[in-house]
């Protein structure tokens, strides 16, 4: 499997970013409380966003890229319009 940029929104209605090789997975670990500490406190955690990536390293750059974005612009980017820095993207709503 390959890796993944994901966005989660959480029970505070924050955004978070994240990558894994292993969605599934990373998603219990967000919803066990067990996953990123940012989100432990802010569950439950919802996933509207996900963006395949080339291999590891592509991976944490697009998520370094997206963490970059103001909040305005990653809503654009979960909604499916265009996305910010290149990359591509494939919105999940």
């Amino acid at each position: 499997m390959g890796y993944l940029v994901y966005i989660l929104r959480c029970g505070d209605g924050t955004l978070y970013t994240g990558c894994t090789n292993d969605l599934p997975r990373r998603l219990r670990a967000h919803q066990a409380g067990r996953g990123a500490k940012y989100t432990r406190s802010r569950l439950p955690v919802e996933l509207v966003y996900q963006e395949e990536a080339a291999d590891r390293s592509a991976a944490l750059r697009r998520e370094a890229a997206i963490k970059r974005l103001d909040r305005g612009a990653k809503l654009v980017l979960i909604a499916g319009g265009p996305p910010g820095p290149p990359g591509g993207a494939r919105a999940e709503k």
